[in-house]
């Protein structure tokens, strides 16, 4: 073989491994930006985590005395009512001792971020309302007022505990 022909042959090896590490060297690049990109995903994904996890651990403690109230709720509407009756008995120990308690239990509940709705006299909101009863608007009462409230409602925060149980007015049929 002729010198000029192996140095020609040399040459197009070294150009095909130039060409082949040149290739090796593009694909380990696309791997490494594709690696770079996954790591930025799973960082995103575990600061996505760690918001979801602080917000969630707030509501709890927001919230977490919600499942007490509800057992409380019903005590006091029975207290209340208790109070109520007794009105007609005339014992007045037992009424004063009910309503202390009443008071009491009302405050721990309202140190819990737990209040009543007001919804006498208030227009009617489903959000925060049970209609169980219509009855025809008195006089000088809007439509669709509510007249009575049969069990009061509660709210903690901005979450309804429990709604109110409410009779609202409605417009005479004959108008």
């Amino acid at each position: 073989m002729r010198r000029k022909d192996v140095e020609e042959d040399e040459k197009v090896d070294s150009d095909s491994l130039v060409g082949n590490e040149n290739s090796q060297i593009e694909e380990l690049e696309m791997k490494i930006s594709g690696l770079e990109k996954e790591l930025q995903y799973k960082e995103a994904d575990l600061a996505n985590l760690r918001q979801k996890s602080a917000k969630d651990r707030n509501e709890a403690i927001r919230f977490g005395s919600s499942s007490m109230a509800r057992k409380i709720m019903p005590l006091i509407s029975n207290m209340e009512a208790a109070l109520d009756r007794s009105k007609e008995n005339e014992s007045e120990g037992l009424s004063e001792g009910v309503r202390m308690t009443v008071r009491g239990l009302r405050t721990a509940m309202e140190s819990e971020g737990i209040i009543p709705i007001d919804s006498m006299g208030k227009e009617f909101d489903p959000t925060r309302m049970e209609a169980i009863g219509m009855i025809p608007s008195p006089a000088g009462v809007e439509p669709g007022t509510v007249v009575e409230v049969v069990e009061e409602g509660f709210m903690i925060h901005d979450r309804v505990l429990r709604a109110s149980r409410v009779i609202v007015s409605e417009s005479a049929e004959d108008e």
